[in-house]
This record gives C-alpha cells, sequence and structure tokens, in this order.
C-alpha cells in the first residue's frame, strides 16, 4: 500500500509518501507545499488543496495520514491551523483516499518509542527507518513520521506479527 503523510500549516504544510509492503517501509518522496503569506486566508487554503492535489495525483497513494491539531496559546494561530488541515483532509477525502488523524504524541511514540520526542528525534528515526532518504524539511520529516505511524498502525489492525523495530533492524516480514 502506498501512504500519503500529511502535517498541516497554513505558512508550510510537509507531506510525504512511503510504500508499505510486506512488513517493509521504503520512501517515495517527500516535500513541503508552502502557500502564500502575502494572499489573503482563502487563497492560501485554496494554494494549499491545489498543492496536495499534486501530490496525490503524482504519487497515487491508496491511503491518507493527517497530523492532528492541537491547541496553541494563539486562539487565531490554532483557528487556522485548523483550516490548513481542513484543507488537507478535503483533499484526501476527495480523492476517495480513506484518511485517518493521528495526535502528535500518537505518531512519536509509533515512530520514536515516546510520545514526548523532540523534532530532532523524530527526523533521526525517520532517517533510519527509510534509509537514504533526503528529508526536505523538518515538516516533511513530521509528515514522513504521520504516514510511518499509520503503516504500524495499519499492521497492528491486520494482525501483522512485525514491528518497526525489526524493520529498523532491517528484517521484519510479514508472517
Amino acid at each position: 500500500m502506498r501512504i500519503v503523510g500529511l502535517d498541516p500549516g497554513l505558512r508550510k504544510t510537509g507531506w510525504g509518501v512511503i510504500d508499505a509492503r510486506d512488513g517493509r517501509l521504503s520512501h517515495v518522496a517527500n516535500g513541503v507545499i508552502r502557500s502564500n503569506p502575502e494572499g489573503d486566508l482563502a487563497a492560501r487554503l485554496v494554494e494549499l488543496k491545489r498543492g496536495i492535489d499534486r501530490v496525490i495525483a503524482s504519487y497515487g497513494p491508496t491511503h491518507a495520514a493527517v497530523e492532528e491539531t492541537l491547541a496553541n496559546k494563539n486562539p487565531s494561530s490554532t483557528l487556522k491551523l485548523g483550516m490548513a488541515r481542513g484543507a488537507a483532509l478535503l483533499a484526501a477525502a476527495l480523492a476517495d483516499l480513506p484518511v485517518t488523524e493521528y495526535l502528535p504524541m500518537i505518531v512519536k511514540k509509533s515512530v520514536v518509542g515516546t510520545g514526548h520526542a523532540g523534532k530532532q528525534q523524530v527526523e533521526t528515526m525517520v532517517r533510519h527507518l527509510l534509509p537514504g532518504c533526503e528529508i526536505a524539511s523538518p515538516d516533511a520529516a513530521d509528515a514522513l513520521a504521520v504516514a510511518i505511524c499509520h503503516a504500524h498502525n495499519l499492521e497492528t489492525r491486520l494482525g501483522w506479527s512485525s514491528s518497526l523495530v525489526a524493520l529498523a533492524a532491517g528484517g521484519a516480514r510479514r508472517r
């Protein structure tokens, strides 16, 4: 299966595409969609949605995973981030992809082993789990982590015995 992970933000939305086959993960692509900070809110949301549309059309994912938003200290920032998430959810849903949302703590726990991992720890584990992957930015690393988390959760739900730790060690196979 091919999974697109999305880390929504109004200024920058990270995206990452991975393949999960036979208990193995492989990197396909990653990057960042930027909106024009000079544009009005509606125009910026359109830019994000169209950028996600291009990623989906280019890489043909079968699943989408989106990071959930936690409340920030600034209510206006939280609202704008929620709107960016809405654009990401809409783009994936309109492409007829099943969409799953994950809290940042769940993503970190799935990828690093602790829900309070720092950004650098997440990026380091993403590099370890996807050897040879050139990560475009911290936002793209977070998006790849969301995709990895989704792959792990699908494996668990499907009863696969492989784990991300075994994948990192380079040898888990679906039983």
